[in-house]
């Protein structure tokens, strides 16, 4: 077994044409041989298998070997579904190439250009570090027959991702997913070795920013109110200088600027994790907004597809959750008569369903991702609750942090104009709809059979009552009516709604919880989400029980 490690980690490192990965691996290898069990087991992890391409695209931690992302595993990705736009008749179109700040996805990038400029299509690679609904956009508004943006989004530093979109936009699913995985696993390292390839490929550069700027600023009326004081934090990713020109292009102030997460930064030296969501992440933000008095707060992910909202509720700064945020941009957009569907995923909160149904509107649940999301036809709004919004369908049907702070902004402005808060209107909504309150049961694990293990539980022994009440329990793993199938429990009451999946990025079991009052019982505002708070710390103990975690 060693020995068979040591021979296939030998064969890689003849084929890798990255020099720091070489070095890596060599490094690991004489380790390894010399007996050093450490190096041996991360040898073991490298080599366990291929990184999965999946709906997601390709994500993970940068290093040699099959099982991480590097350029022999790029390459095998580019070429692999080059091989598939070309059996769909696409070959010669162009193909828009983006990536952000992170280690390794400039030349991630430039590998995918030269094998698809090879493989006799057009590409067209970003100037710079571009966040990636501007490229998403970009792929119908340059005629381009499919996009990828090398980005591992809010991960961790030490990883790297590679995401691709097909020609309207839109993200991939099954079966696409599954035949451009055929496709790549037919492209060896030693085939990929002698590929033609061609380095002359074009590059795009400001203009596709403007012509961005451009459609967003047009979702704002010229007599829209503008008058607000925003704090923007960019995450040490790519969204500062576009969320920048995005405001002005829009004629809203500039922003304050968290100076520390403002430039790009591979290694997000302020933040354990660089995703808006993790404890501690915006505080900078925080502090800035209270010591300047701003109205809100505006944080964007590394690669700007994600958009996190933080305000005054309750005399205190906090965080809005992805739900809340939904619910007001999802009332406004009905309040504003966007046309066209709402849309959220089945892991988030029913409020926006309920919100539809008031104003008579039509609603989808899809399965969790925008890859669902944004194929709801004729979308006027869709959201999912970790932090992604499309506020824009037509021009980019996939999650938008900038066109989705900028609506907030909007809102934010208007709601001042008329001497309220986000807070009012949040307490509005609850008066009227009753308080729907969301929280999580989060539970990583090292082996993925703990993982699997619960599920099968869950799946064999459901609760007959959760908080109480009866509940009615569909596994969505043969799908529904509205739903295709999917790893994932769902539980209904009448008062609460859970789903309970493993993370599709991560090694987590996840269970989704939400609690409804009625607008009776949601009178008093803060009584109700102390209730609701309550609520939710029992049936997170519940469902732990139910899942023998």
């Amino acid at each position: 077994m060693i020995d068979a490690v040591l021979a296939h980690a030998r064969d890689w490192l003849a084929e890798d044409p990255d020099p720091d990965t070489v070095a890596e691996l060599q490094g690991l290898l004489s380790a390894a041989e010399g007996g050093d069990q450490d190096a041996l087991a991360e040898l073991r992890t490298a080599f366990a298998g291929p990184l999965e391409f999946g709906t997601a695209g390709l994500r993970g931690r940068i290093g040699p070997g099959p099982a991480q992302m590097n350029r022999v595993v790029v390459g095998q990705a580019a070429a692999g579904f080059a091989a598939w736009l070309t059996q769909q008749g696409l070959a010669g179109g162009k193909v828009l190439i983006g990536f952000d700040a992170r280690r390794k996805s400039d030349e991630f990038a430039r590998e995918t250009a030269e094998i698809f400029a090879g493989a006799g299509f057009e590409p067209l690679v970003t100037e710079g570090p571009t966040p990636t609904p501007v490229v998403a956009f970009g792929i119908q508004h340059l005629g381009c027959v499919a996009g990828i943006v090398v980005t591992a989004s809010h991960n961790p530093p030490e990883d790297n991702g590679y995401k691709v979109y097909l020609g309207d936009g839109s993200q991939i699913v099954p079966p696409v997913d599954g035949e451009i995985s055929e496709c790549i696993r037919k492209v060896t390292p030693q085939l990929l070795g002698v590929l033609e390839r061609d380095a002359s490929f074009r590059r795009v550069g400001d203009e596709l920013l403007a012509a961005y700027v451009e459609r967003a600023a047009s979702l704002v009326p010229a007599d829209a109110p503008r008058e607000l004081t925003w704090v923007h934090t960019a995450m040490h990713g790519v969204g500062a200088a576009p969320m920048r020109a995005v405001a002005h292009g829009a004629g809203f102030p500039a922003p304050l600027e968290v100076a520390e997460q403002a430039e790009p930064d591979a290694a997000f030296p302020t933040v354990a994790f660089p995703n808006p969501e993790e404890k501690g992440a915006i505080d900078l933000a925080l502090a800035l907004a209270e010591r300047q008095g701003a109205d809100v707060v505006v944080a964007n992910d590394p690669d700007a597809d994600r958009c996190a909202v933080a305000a005054v509720v309750d005399g205190r700064w906090r965080m809005l959750t992805g739900d809340e945020l939904g619910g007001l941009l999802g009332d406004y957009a009905i309040r504003r008569e966007v046309p066209g569907q709402f849309a959220n995923s089945v892991v988030s909160s029913t409020l926006l369903r309920d919100l539809a149904a008031a104003a008579g509107r039509e609603h989808r649940t899809t399965l969790t991702g925008f890859k669902w999301i944004g194929r709801v036809p004729d979308l006027a709004f869709g959201y999912e609750e970790a932090i992604g919004y499309c506020c824009d369908s037509a021009a980019v049907p996939d999650k938008d942090g900038l066109t989705a702070a900028l609506t907030v902004l909007r809102l934010v402005a208007e709601l001042k104009a008329g001497g309220r808060t986000l807070a009012d209107r949040l307490d509005e909504i609850v008066a009227t709809h009753g308080l729907h309150a969301t929280s999580q049961l989060s539970v990583r694990v090292d082996e993925l059979s703990v993982i699997t293990d619960a599920m099968a539980r869950l799946r064999a022994e459901p609760p007959s009552l959760l908080l109480g009440e009866p509940v009615a329990v569909t596994d969505l793993s043969a799908g529904t009516q509205e739903l295709p199938p999917t790893d994932a429990v769902e539980l209904t009451g009448r008062r609460l709604h859970v789903v309970a999946r493993p993370s599709g990025t991560e090694p987590k079991l996840k269970c989704y919880l939400e609690v409804v009052l009625t607008p009776q019982e949601s009178a008093d505002v803060a009584a109700a989400r102390a209730r609701a708070e309550a609520e939710l710390e029992r049936l997170r103990a519940e469902m732990a029980a139910a899942l023998g975690i």
